[in-house]
């Protein structure tokens, strides 16, 4: 089974090519970065790309994919609309399965080598994180809590209920905003990072798709659509259009 991971969720996209759990290849273009003196400034012009490198490294045509599995957020709009749309055309043309896997799922299932709780905590801005908690023992992954958007320090009340003595991993962008404020807050049961040790979010999405595959179908293509958890901005500004 090899399953291709797509994750453009945050700043920071990633393919990965994944075969009976291991990972064949990653790659990883933060936007705004530059190859070969180009600059790519969204992941509309790097993912393409980046999916064609993985494939030609593995010697693999696109055809022989067992499935595509992408995270559907929540994340950046703009980059879970681009991921989305890339994959849905891709899967039209080749008649590939695909399998929608949640971002913070996928953001905590990286953390290798940790047990305990783990709490994925994504920069949300507007002083808001995209967290959820659940806790980690081997390879084994227990959700505690819905995928939230919240302020930070709701989900600082939250770790705190349900820490007892258990040190807490944060993982994301988030720790590099709030980092000052979780470690305030939780002492020595907090560990930041931002997950640059950690295997890619693509490799954990096409891990965790191939896991659901095993014993449930994939997603009909046509209706899968993004996990926002708040409106945008056109919805709110249609909105307060809406109630003058």
């Amino acid at each position: 089974m090899a399953i291709l991971g797509i994750d453009t969720s945050t700043a920071i996209a990633s393919v990965a090519l994944v075969e009976m759990g291991k990972v064949v290849c990653e790659e990883i273009q933060q936007a705004g970065s530059k190859t070969n003196g180009t600059s790519h400034a969204n992941h509309a012009e790097t993912l393409l790309p980046l999916i064609d490198g993985i494939l030609k490294k593995a010697s693999l045509p696109l055809s022989e994919l067992s499935a595509i599995a992408l995270s559907i957020g929540p994340g950046s709009f703009t980059g879970l609309r681009i991921g989305l749309s890339t994959v849905k055309g891709l899967a039209y043309g080749s008649n590939i399965s695909v399998v929608g896997i949640s971002t913070l799922l996928a953001t905590a299932a990286r953390a290798k080598g940790w047990d305990g709780l783990a709490c994925p905590f994504l920069d949300a801005r507007k002083k808001e994180v995209y967290a959820a908690l659940f806790r980690k023992k081997g390879e084994s992954l227990e959700r505690l809590t819905e995928d939230l958007v919240a302020p930070h320090r709701k989900i600082v009340e939250l770790v705190l209920s349900r820490a007892n003595q258990e040190r807490c991993l944060f993982i994301g962008d988030g720790t590099k905003t709030y980092g000052d404020v979780l470690t305030m807050a939780l002492g020595e049961k907090c560990v930041l990072t931002l997950g640059e040790d950690y295997p890619s979010t693509a490799s954990a999405v096409a891990r965790l798709a191939e896991e659901r595959l095993r014993g449930e179908p994939s997603d009909p293509v046509g209706p899968l659509s993004p996990l926002y958890l708040r409106p945008s901005e056109a919805e709110l500004k249609r909105l307060k259009q809406d109630a003058q």
